[in-house]
């Protein structure tokens, strides 16, 4: 249970980097990306669970970290 708030707040953390950094650019960038066609916006999330996924699996069996 532990590992999984620690993993909260980083996701957490990530995601406020770019609001922090450049409030003006990512409220640009959420006007374009509230424009897009929902299979656009459906392909990125997808490929964007994959790509976590895959680095996850990698995580896991490597005995790199």
């Amino acid at each position: 249970m532990k590992l999984l708030f620690l993993l909260v707040g980083m996701v957490l953390i990530l995601e406020g980097i770019p609001y922090v950094a450049s409030p003006g650019y990512m409220r640009e960038w959420l006007r374009k990306l509230s424009e897009m066609k929902a299979e656009h916006l459906r392909m990125l999330g997808l490929l964007s669970m994959g790509s976590g996924l895959m680095i996850c699996w990698f995580v896991q069996r490597s005995g790199y970290f």
